[in-house]
């Protein structure tokens, strides 16, 4: 009884140091697992035991074994969002702007954490699709400057080593990448300067991330995304600020850098508020002055007010 527990903390102590490789983006999907020699030798535990915690995995749909070829990660962490949002992106332009809204924040983010914790592996990465965007741009292969566009912002995203901004990049990533292709393509396509200036974007950022300058990193990338944001909004002409707002607006550029809030958002806050936003505001000074207030009296030596 005994051994059997401990046989089984084993495995779960072994099944979660490999959940955490496929979460910090170790073992990206369609990676091919060490084999069960080299994970024993790695954990220090017997090879039954990584085989048992590779089968518990297999069975969460996580990983799977392939005949004759060795165990493969699956894409499970990536599906159940992203697939209806491809159509429903296409079917309607103005959720774009929704998506360019939480791309700022999120991608904002990853090339700020990417700049802090990129490792050299990281690092050659994002040097070497800067060199593919470089090689397309020469030869004018708008298609596979899209490609290595995306490509580039994937690789940041695995940079930044931090499982919940992975997660949310990969939950969200055939949709992401479908925007940046579809946009980047467009862009491309249909604005003569643009290419050359997204090409000068991408460096500033990349120049950025690898001299671990974490500010500059996360401004590049929301300058980046700004300027992708005013170009579509002026092409499909914004029906409105997002697909659930009250009001149609035109597209504004943000401002406020690394700490400014998106725009899109704060309009939508104040139309959902309608006339009482100035009475909330109100509301809002006077709890100010009272909390101010009580701050006060509780700092105050006794016997003074």
């Amino acid at each position: 009884m005994r051994d059997r527990a401990l046989t089984r903390g084993r495995v779960e102590t072994v099944m979660r140091q490999m959940e955490t490789s496929l979460l910090d983006g170790t073992w990206r999907a369609g990676a091919k697992l060490p084999s069960e020699r080299v994970l024993a030798q790695q954990y220090e535990v017997a090879r039954n035991t990584v085989r048992e915690a590779i089968q518990r995995l297999a069975a969460r749909g996580l990983v799977q074994s392939r005949p004759g070829a060795g165990v493969f990660v699956t894409d499970q962490l990536r599906t159940g969002f992203a697939s209806p949002w491809g159509q429903l992106v296409s079917d309607h332009p103005a959720l774009r702007d929704d998506i360019l809204e939480f791309r700022r924040v999120l991608e904002g983010a990853t090339a700020y954490f990417a700049a802090l914790r990129a490792s050299d592996d990281d690092l050659a990465r994002i040097r070497a699709l800067m060199l593919e965007l470089e090689r397309t741009r020469e030869v004018d292969d708008k298609a596979a400057e899209a490609d290595a566009d995306a490509k580039l912002h994937e690789v940041i995203a695995q940079a930044s080593h931090n499982a919940m901004f992975l997660h949310l990049h990969t939950s969200v990533l055939g949709v992401l990448r479908e925007h940046i292709t579809i946009n980047g393509t467009g862009l491309r396509v249909q604005n003569e300067d643009a290419p050359d200036l997204l090409l000068q974007q991408h460096r500033t950022l990349c120049d950025a991330i690898v001299a671990r300058r974490p500010e500059e990193a996360r401004t590049a990338m929301q300058t980046h995304i700004d300027f992708v944001r005013t170009r579509v909004g002026d092409e499909i002409g914004w029906p409105e600020s997002g697909p659930t707002s009250a009001v149609k607006t035109s597209a504004p550029v943000w401002g406020g850098g690394a700490q400014g809030a998106p725009a899109g958002a704060a309009r939508r806050g104040k139309s959902a508020q309608g006339g009482s936003g100035a009475s909330a505001q109100k509301r809002g000074a006077g709890a100010g002055k009272a909390a101010g207030a009580a701050r006060t009296r509780r700092r105050a030596p006794d016997g003074q007010a």
